[in-house]
């Protein structure tokens, strides 16, 4: 029994043995399935520690935050580098609604805040919603001092206008894609989201304020719902104000639609009267079949072109002129039997010499075209007084530059550009003619310009008093304009001023330049009346800036 027992023990010892060796064969082939997961994640540990590292070492462009089209735009300057257009870093303030916790208590405070704001709709109503763009750093303060963490804020980059409306026609809009879409920001939309070098212009601040107040205040006396004007070098077509009323808040980025703001200076197109008559003189010149003592004898109070009336606007104008005279007294009827020796071909080629009937290429897109029809006996007629054709005032300065500066092609522009060589298109004795005549519409009795007379710049110039067309035919409104350069003995500057449906004021007191007595009420509304007096007091406050500056 006892050799049993034993035998039996012998067996347990290698049931026992048995065992042990299984799991010992179980242990090792764990390991090795561990060992081979543990490869797999090193190779893949590998792989990504690489592509971090090539990430890391691979060179970002620094520019990629600048000159991004939606976020730069690089400035815009004056002549003397004055801002007028730049990007500005800011932070538009937002608020998700789903993470506010008390949304009554967060609606008082922002009331507090933003007492002229109303956020229940915004709050209870949608995701996400703006509290304020371009926030001010103390009301993002008051914000954040709230606590709530429900507020987001968006580093973005906005576009400023430091000047606000003086210069709105110009410089012109972009929209909320920060694409030019007006003005110079359209025309030049490439070249600032390009490059980090500011773009500069012709304009100048100071004498655009000036003048942008003068006509203001045309508003206030001759209730005019528009005006514009225009100050250019006439030697190099350098523009150094360009002022369209009424205007808006470039800062506001409205869309504009309402045609009332249309640039009056470039894209609206009127017919403008007497201004024409210089042109009629100076093609007569240019063509040699007048001088300027030629008479004409027995001039008509009244003449008729298919049937259409053309009248003196003055019946007190004498019967005999001569061609100088008959522009000094801008006389009607004058001026057609001038234009009937010029004939129309030559006229025709005049008007486009001076850029009145061509086409003008700017550094704006808004730009009228001249209006006129087919040319034939009564269309020469009508043109020589200006009337029955329609331009811009743009093209007016052009045309009142090349006339008064020897007779030199010039190109007007808002962007200095180096000295281009100059080409003389009419010959060299018009101006001289010209000119002196000019100053006598200012300076003499017989003129209709006598409160354009400042004292110390020799100003010439010529009015333009015209009707509106409506309805195939002429209303009452009025267009008034003048015309005019200085100093006359040695021109360099055009301005051209233009007042849109101005009216006449009976109770405005009239101030002489020379001894006369002070003039209340009149009548006539005129340019005589209206736009030189508008044109002599802009003359009198920027004429300091450009005897010192330029």
């Amino acid at each position: 029994m006892n050799d049993q027992n034993k035998e039996y023990h012998i067996t347990e010892e290698i049931n026992d043995g048995f065992s042990f060796k299984e799991n010992k064969s179980y242990l090792k082939l764990s390991f090795e399935r561990i060992a081979f997961i543990f490869f797999i994640f090193f190779v893949l540990a590998i792989i990504f520690s690489s592509k971090v590292i090539f990430l890391s070492l691979k060179k970002v462009p620094e520019v990629n935050k600048v000159l991004k089209k939606e976020n730069f735009r690089s400035s815009i300057l004056d002549n003397e580098g004055n801002i007028l257009a730049k990007s500005v870093p800011i932070i538009n303030l937002g608020i998700n609604p789903n993470l506010v916790i008390n949304k009554e208590k967060l609606l008082i405070s922002l009331k507090l805040i933003f007492p002229n704001k109303n956020f229940d709709k915004e709050m209870y109503g949608k995701k996400f919603f703006y509290v304020k763009k371009k926030i001010s750093p103390n009301k993002l303060e008051e914000i954040l001092l709230l606590g709530d963490k429900s507020f987001i804020q968006e580093e973005s980059i906005a576009r400023v206008y430091p000047n606000g409306n003086l210069f709105s026609h110009v410089i012109g809009q972009i929209d909320n894609d920060n694409n030019g879409i007006s003005g110079i920001e359209k025309t030049f939309d490439y070249e600032l989201t390009t490059s980090n070098a500011p773009l500069k212009l012709t304009l100048d601040k100071d004498l655009q304020y000036l003048i942008k107040q003068e006509l203001s205040k045309s508003k206030e006396i001759f209730q005019n719902i528009g005006s514009a004007a225009i100050l250019m070098d006439i030697n190099n077509g350098n523009i150094l104000s360009m002022v369209s009323l009424p205007d808006f808040d470039l800062n506001k980025r409205e869309k504009i639609t309402n045609v009332k703001y249309i640039n009056r200076a470039t894209k609206g197109v009127y017919e403008f009267g007497s201004v024409f008559k210089t042109f009629t003189l100076a093609a007569g010149l240019e063509y040699n079949v007048i001088e300027p003592d030629t008479e004409f004898k027995n001039l008509k109070k009244r003449i008729t072109c298919a049937g259409n009336s053309i009248s003196e606007y003055d019946d007190k104008i004498p019967s005999d002129l001569t061609a100088e005279e008959i522009l000094i007294r801008s006389g009607n009827i004058g001026s057609v039997r001038i234009a009937e020796k010029v004939g129309i071909e030559n006229y025709n080629e005049f008007l486009q010499k001076v850029g009145i009937i061509s086409s003008l290429e700017f550094d704006i897109q808004e730009v009228g075209s001249t209006q006129m029809g087919k040319w034939g006996k009564c269309k020469l007629a009508t043109v020589a007084f200006g009337h029955g054709i329609a331009t811009t005032l743009l093209q007016l300065s052009k045309a009142y530059s090349i006339i008064s500066n020897g007779g030199y092609d010039v190109n007007p522009t808002l962007i200095k550009k180096d000295k281009l060589k100059r080409q003389r298109i009419l010959g060299e004795n018009i101006s001289e003619i010209i000119n002196p005549i000019l100053r006598k519409i200012v300076s003499t009795k017989e003129g209709t310009a006598s409160f354009a007379n400042v004292k110390g710049y020799e100003i010439g110039g010529k009015t333009g008093t015209a009707d509106q067309p409506s309805d195939g035919g002429y209303s009452k409104k009025k267009v008034n304009t003048f015309a005019s350069i200085f100093p006359t003995t040695d021109p360099k500057f055009v301005l051209a001023v233009m007042l849109d449906e101005p009216k006449a004021n009976k109770e405005f007191v009239y101030h002489y330049r020379d001894d006369r007595y002070p003039y209340k009420g009149n009548w006539r509304n005129t340019a005589g009346w209206t736009t030189v007096w508008i044109t002599g007091q802009i003359i009198d406050k920027i004429g300091p800036i450009l005897a010192t500056k330029y």
